[in-house]
């Protein structure tokens, strides 16, 4: 046996524990992120459940800005969050320009759009068949602990 090899015995149901860990931290992620905008006065946000329509990403989390300084302001705030959280995102997109920045957290998504951007590109349309859950307060994010009393 090679003995850079590592055995590791599989545990009974481990697959669909570790599915359904990551399936609530992905919408526990998604929704902090959501709470984050809503801190920087973010509009008409909406948290779209992707998981049944394609393997590139679980959510998007999309929300509006009425200026380029509101979108920089919401991105910012977020990776300020994030940061602290230890978190930073694989990649930030359209920051300069600031007419539609993304922020890719892997499993989640984050669309900062300029209002007429958001209007023009309508990604609510685009992906109409997903789960939509739209924000208009902070919504609550359950720690682990708390979810774990919930079982």
């Amino acid at each position: 046996m090679n003995s850079s090899l590592i055995e590791i015995e599989p545990v009974k149901n481990s697959r669909m524990k570790t599915a359904v860990t990551v399936r609530r931290q992905s919408k526990r992620l998604a929704r902090q992120l959501a709470k984050y905008a809503l801190e920087k006065k973010a509009d008409k946000i909406l948290i779209m459940d992707l998981r049944k329509l394609t393997t590139m990403t679980d959510f998007f989390v999309v929300c509006s800005a009425d200026s380029e300084v509101q979108v920089k302001s919401i991105c910012d705030h977020i990776e300020f969050k994030m940061k602290k959280r230890k978190m930073k995102a694989l990649n930030r997109e359209g920051y300069t320009n600031s007419k539609w920045v993304l922020l890719d957290y892997i499993d989640t998504i984050v669309h900062i759009f300029h209002r007429d951007t958001r209007d023009f590109y309508s990604l609510e349309t685009l992906w109409g068949d997903a789960k939509f859950e739209e924000i208009s307060e902070e919504p609550e994010v359950v720690s682990s602990q708390e979810e774990s009393k919930l079982k």
